[in-house]
């Protein structure tokens, strides 16, 4: 098979390339891929030898992006959330992500005659009429679709698909078993401050929040270092190619905090943030797979909720008492108590995230045999 597959690729969000290194291990050695990325040499040096790949620029090779449209068997978008408006945060047209799908898919149905899959997808924020035409117009069009949480499901729905095509499915990094992020796992030196690994993520639902959110979030971890001793360490998903990084958030926050001690780390793996992840005792993130490899790992967490998609996953892992909703104003004593919540159920909430992870990751193992049986024609 050839299957060309799309999705944000090289933009250095080990969460996106996270989600492609895992889908194409589901899908199989065995086929050809076509990826867009925004660094080709990048992903491609990312995927060989492991897999058969051709990387080409998303924006720039436009004749490359349709040759392999035309040759391919399959086109499939695997992951993320891609039916949605922008928020104003990301600075860009609201429906620019929208248009651009819609056109790459009523030309593979219309002209190209390709079966197309949408595989573990968010569906929204859809906040406007016309976004709620452009994603109607664009799923209708899909021949196989699963979306990754519950508000997707009853997005899609709303639209008006039937519910026999709409499959609800967890988030695709879920089928990754522990060993993939920590093939040789070590035990944490001891130490006599709780370690908590920090990320930030500046496109928030609410751009008006944010700042008030700062402010109680460097006030909750100072108010809890005055009594229980702390170090934080920086957990950056993307550190590159855009202003307003996570790395570049976490240096503009530590400067709020300057009596607690702050390690710096800049992975540039899944398996590299996992290990972050897995030498400290708490998680406090944003980041939706921030969240997906505490769980994996059994690492107790945080949720700092900044738009529906962590939401969900918060409430799908039963998580939603261990979360706040950063979008809205709360003062800095009612982290501070959140905070402290995971430090007094350390041991449960491991246990918990072990066993749902594990539940997860079975229910993929089955999706998946279901998606290469009926979605990728032989």
């Amino acid at each position: 098979m050839k299957i060309l597959f799309l999705g944000t690729h090289g933009q250095f969000n080990l969460g996106d390339e996270l989600l492609l290194e895992t889908f194409l291990s589901q899908l199989g050695s065995e086929h050809q891929y076509a990826v867009n990325s925004y660094d080709p040499s990048f992903t491609q040096g990312m995927l060989k030898p492991r897999f058969n790949v051709q990387a080409f620029h998303t924006t720039r090779e436009l004749p490359r992006f349709l040759k392999h449209l035309l040759t391919s068997n399959l086109l499939f978008f695997g992951g993320g959330s891609i039916i949605k408006e922008l928020y104003a945060s990301v600075g860009r047209n609201p429906y620019s992500t929208l248009l651009m799908i819609l056109a790459t898919v009523t030309f593979a149905k219309q002209i190209a005659r390709k079966k197309v899959v949408m595989s573990n997808i968010g569906v929204g924020p859809l906040m406007t009429p016309r976004g709620e035409m452009l994603a109607r117009w664009i799923l209708n069009q899909v021949d196989f679709l699963s979306v990754r949480d519950e508000k997707s499901h009853r997005t899609t729905l709303k639209l008006g698909l039937s519910p026999l095509k709409v499959n609800l499915v967890p988030d695709a990094v879920f089928a990754n078993p522990p060993e993939v992020f920590l093939p040789d796992p070590k035990p944490s030196p001891p130490s006599n401050k709780t370690r908590i690994a920090l990320n930030l993520n500046f496109d928030i639902e609410n751009p008006a929040a944010w700042e008030p959110f700062l402010k109680s979030l460097a006030g909750s971890l100072k108010h809890i270092h005055s009594e229980t001793p702390l170090e934080l360490h920086a957990l950056p998903m993307q550190s590159k190619f855009k202003a307003n990084d996570d790395l570049s958030v976490l240096k503009g926050f530590a400067e709020r905090i300057p009596e607690i001690p702050f390690i710096w780390h800049d992975p540039q793996t899944a398996q590299e943030a996992a290990e972050i992840i897995a030498g400290v005792d708490v998680v406090l993130a944003e980041r939706l797979h921030t969240l997906v490899i505490s769980s994996i790992l059994g690492k107790p967490f945080y949720g700092l909720v900044y738009d529906v998609k962590v939401q969900e996953l918060v409430d799908y892992l039963d998580m939603t008492e261990y979360s706040r909703n950063i979008n809205q104003p709360f003062a800095a004593e009612e982290l501070t108590a959140g905070i402290r919540s995971v430090f007094a159920s350390h041991e449960q909430i491991a246990v918990h995230l072990c066993e749902r992870s594990a539940n997860l990751r079975m229910k993929l193992g089955m999706y998946f045999d279901v998606l290469k049986a009926k979605a990728i024609p032989r």
